[in-house]
This record gives structure tokens, C-alpha cells and sequence, in this order.
């Protein structure tokens, strides 16, 4: 930073007289030339269209080449725009005294409205084309969930010790709650082997959430197989053999074994999705088939329908939840899920787009500051000669506001080009992210008022008659 800052400093004074009589040269400035300034841009779309369509490879691409066609692109930004704003500043007719005052100001040092610019077009620049290819690229780390959001939209799992009947009712009487599933899922096993089945309790209407039942009434028991995690289940559903509750904990020094005998009338169901999307193998109970010594190894389940017309519902479901335990946590299901690393990136790349351009907007507003104090006599006698505080005011709006559209102007077209460029390269179809485009654009334009309205006490401080003394 400190060689930049040497650097660009003896780059800008370049051409500039520094006497000590302070002799000021008139001079007719040269007109800005387009050609040299289209090289840039031109020069990083040659440098990243030969990587085009490389993207399915691994994404093996030549890292230097990668770095030096998006830096040129950028840099691109800052070159065109003082050209832009020229040309057009230049071509503005009449309108009101603001306008005037503000447009003339502007043909004078487009220069100066350029380079206060070049920053936010730049940030904007690279924010839309980085939001585009996160957009473009986001169906792949997109997959559709497995969770029927049609049966059910939120689910709760209950701790040890949570007596589930209770709970569920509480839920069921929660506003917004249109439906709620409420299941118990515990393990049985052999002692000393390694064969393990799951154990689901629960009433009819619930287990044949989870299962086809050829008929049911409370007492009745099921055995599943074919499920997704199928087990040892076949072998260990004969009727009358000793299984115990809780295998995992078999064999533990202190731990008593609890044992449960297979029912004698164990009927044939067939296993069908969950509301979760799992298919479930193993035993399948209603309530008063659940001997007493396996309750406490019995964790519950609640699968909640909701009523989308209630405003607020899941809301709803949190508060019903933190008043029963507060170390619930209802879990949100959605058709669709994506890695929550690529959210994190994306998102922390927009909030750190968004804390650039305000660092930005923070340099601008010391420019403008700085501009108006160097004008603080002119302004003076503005107000003298009867010119309307207003007035200034609108034209100090107007100086800022027009390179800054001319600028996010520009940075829309640059970054949409870049965006179509990487897109193209990760060998995805273009599509442009519009509401990343409004929302980077919306914050650049945020910017402008904010510098604007905060650069209007000190104008009206500087428009007094005490501007006019001099030494």
C-alpha cells in the first residue's frame, strides 16, 4: 500500500507546475482518447475466453491468466469512466439553475467526478459478477430434499424424560398447527451380537405414516422388512425370542439388561416413506403393546403439519417448543437444500461487497467534503447575489448523483460481461442474477444519498456571508 500510494502519487503529478508565485496557466485540456482505454477490457475477455467451457475439467485453469483477465476487466472500469462521463457531461443542455450550476461544474472537472466515482464502480463491478456466478453455479450445490414438505413442515425431537403424549397434545394446540405425527424410535438387539433392530411406537394413524398395515387396533404389533436400513430384522423377529433394549448399551459395566420377548401375533406390514423420507425396517408397536421397562429407552418424534394460511405459524411451533424446553429446537424442512458452505461464501461475499462500498462512500464523502471547502467562497457568493440555498443544495446532488449513474452504468455492463465470462469458463448456462445486479446497484445509489445528505450541513455552514473574508 505504501509503494501504490508513491506511486500514484508521482504518476498523478505528472503533469502538474508547481511554482512558488503559484502562476496559474490557462490551457484548452485534450480531449480523452477511447482507443487505448478499450484495450483493457478487451484484453481480459482475450485473456479468459480461451478457458471458456474448462470449468467441467476440475476446474484447472491457469491461475495467472485467470487473475490478470479479471483484473484487466476491472481496471477497465477506471479507465472508461472518466471518457464516459465526459462525453456525456459534455452533451448535457439546459434545465433549472441546479442543474445548470451542477452540469457546468462538471464539464469543468469531469476528471475530478470521475476519479471520486471510479472506486464504487469498481466494487460494484465485481460484486454483481461474483453474485452472478454464485447464482449460475448454485444448482450445484442445490439437491432436492428428501422430506415431504406435502405431510409435514417441521419437526421436533424430544429428550429422555419428555413424556411424548403430553408434548404432542401441546403442539397440537398450538395456533397454526394443522397436524401433528408423534412416533417413538428406540433399538433392540441380541445380547453380545451385532445384529441391531429399530423399534417404532406409536398410534395407528402414525405408523401408517411409516408403514402399509393391513389392519390395526392398540396392541397390535408389525414387523417390517425391506426398509433402507434393513438389519438383522428378518432374523430377529421370531415370535417369543429375548431381545434387549438399548444394544448399544449391552455389555456396559453397571448398565442393567432390559429385555423384551418378540409378540407371540406379530403381523406382516410393508414399509412405505416417512414423512422424513426414510423407509423404516424393523418392529412397529402401538401404544399398549410397549412393555413399562422400555419406555426409558424411547426417544420421541413429532412431525407437524402446519395451516400456511396462519401468519407466522413456525414462529408459532418456536415459542410452543421454548415454553416446553428450552433446549428444543424445531427443525424447518424445505423442498430443497443446499451446502451450508456455499450460503456462507455468498453471503459473505455480498456483506463484504456491501462494507467495501461503505469504506468508499466514507473516501467520497471526505472528496466532497473537501471539494466544497475549496469552493467555499464561490458558494458564498452564490448566496449574495441572491441564489437560493436550495438551489446549491440540488446541485451539489446533481454533481454527485450524475457520474455516480453513469458509473454504476458502466459497472452493470463490465460486470454482467465478467459474470457471462466466468460463468461461461465453470461451463454453466448464463443467466443473469438480476436481483444481485438491483441489490448492488440499490447500495452504490444508497451510497450517493448518504454522501449527499451528509456533506449538506456543512454546505449550509459554508454558505454564510463570513465565506466572503479573504487575506
Amino acid at each position: 500500500m505504501p509503494a501504490a500510494a508513491v506511486l500514484v502519487t508521482l504518476f498523478a503529478l505528472r503533469g502538474v507546475v508547481i511554482e512558488p508565485l503559484g502562476v496559474v496557466r490557462t490551457a484548452k485540456p485534450a480531449r480523452r482518447r477511447l482507443w487505448w482505454r478499450l484495450l483493457l477490457p478487451l484484453g481480459g475477455i482475450a485473456l479468459l475466453y480461451p478457458m471458456v467451457g474448462n470449468g467441467r475439467d476440475n476446474g484447472n485453469f491457469n491461475q495467472c491468466l485467470v487473475v490478470g483477465g479479471v483484473m484487466l476487466l476491472l481496471v477497465g472500469v477506471t479507465a472508461l469512466l472518466p471518457w464516459v462521463v465526459e462525453t456525456v457531461v459534455a452533451r448535457l443542455g439546459s434545465g433549472s439553475v441546479s442543474w445548470q450550476l451542477a452540469v457546468r461544474r462538471l464539464q469543468l472537472s469531469s476528471g475530478t467526478a470521475a476519479r471520486m466515482v471510479n472506486g464504487i464502480a469498481v466494487a460494484v463491478a465485481g460484486a454483481i459478477a461474483l453474485q452472478m456466478l454464485f447464482s449460475g453455479v448454485a444448482g450445484d450445490y442445490t439437491k432436492r430434499s428428501s422430506h415431504d414438505v406435502a405431510r409435514a413442515q417441521m419437526q421436533v425431537h424430544l429428550p429422555h424424560g419428555l413424556e411424548l403424549a403430553p408434548t404432542a397434545a401441546r403442539f397440537r394446540d398450538t395456533e397454526g398447527v394443522r397436524q401433528v405425527t408423534s412416533l417413538s424410535d428406540g433399538y433392540v438387539g441380541e445380547r453380545g451380537g451385532d445384529g441391531i433392530a429399530q423399534l417404532t411406537v406409536g398410534g395407528c394413524a402414525a405408523l401408517r405414516e411409516v408403514a402399509t398395515l393391513p389392519s390395526c387396533r392398540d396392541g397390535d404389533s408389525f414387523v417390517l422388512r425391506g426398509g433402507d436400513y434393513q438389519g438383522d430384522t428378518g432374523g430377529m423377529a421370531r415370535p417369543g425370542r429375548t431381545l434387549y433394549a438399548d444394544p448399544a448399551n449391552i455389555d456396559r459395566p453397571g448398565d442393567p439388561l432390559v429385555p423384551w420377548t418378540v409378540p407371540r401375533e406379530l403381523l406382516q406390514a410393508q414399509p412405505r416413506e416417512d414423512p422424513s423420507g426414510v423407509k423404516r425396517s424393523g418392529f412397529l408397536l402401538t401404544p399398549s403393546a410397549l412393555p413399562e421397562q422400555l419406555v426409558p429407552f424411547m426417544t420421541g418424534k413429532l412431525y407437524i403439519g402446519l395451516d400456511e394460511s396462519v401468519p407466522d405459524a413456525r414462529d408459532h411451533v418456536r415459542n410452543t417448543a421454548a415454553a416446553v424446553d428450552p433446549t428444543l429446537q424445531p427443525m424447518t424442512w424445505r423442498s430443497t437444500e443446499r451446502t451450508n458452505r456455499f450460503d456462507t461464501i455468498r453471503t459473505g461475499l455480498f456483506v463484504g461487497a456491501a462494507c467495501v462500498l461503505a469504506l468508499i462512500g466514507a473516501s467520497l464523502l471526505v472528496s466532497q467534503l473537501e471539494q466544497l471547502r475549496e469552493r467555499r467562497r464561490l458558494l458564498s457568493s452564490l448566496v449574495a447575489f441572491g441564489t437560493r440555498r436550495r438551489t446549491l443544495g440540488l446541485s451539489v446532488l446533481w454533481q454527485t448523483a450524475v457520474p455516480i449513474a453513469l458509473g454504476l452504468l458502466l459497472a452493470s455492463v463490465v460486470g454482467l460481461t465478467l459474470g457471462a465470462v466466468l460463468l461461461g469458463m465453470s461451463g454453466t448456462d448464463v443467466t443473469v442474477d438480476w436481483a444481485s445486479v438491483l441489490a448492488m446497484t440499490g447500495i452504490g445509489a444508497a451510497v450517493v444519498l448518504a454522501v449527499t445528505a451528509l456533506s449538506l450541513p456543512p454546505l449550509l455552514r459554508m454558505m454564510r456571508p463570513d465565506g466572503l473574508r479573504t487575506e
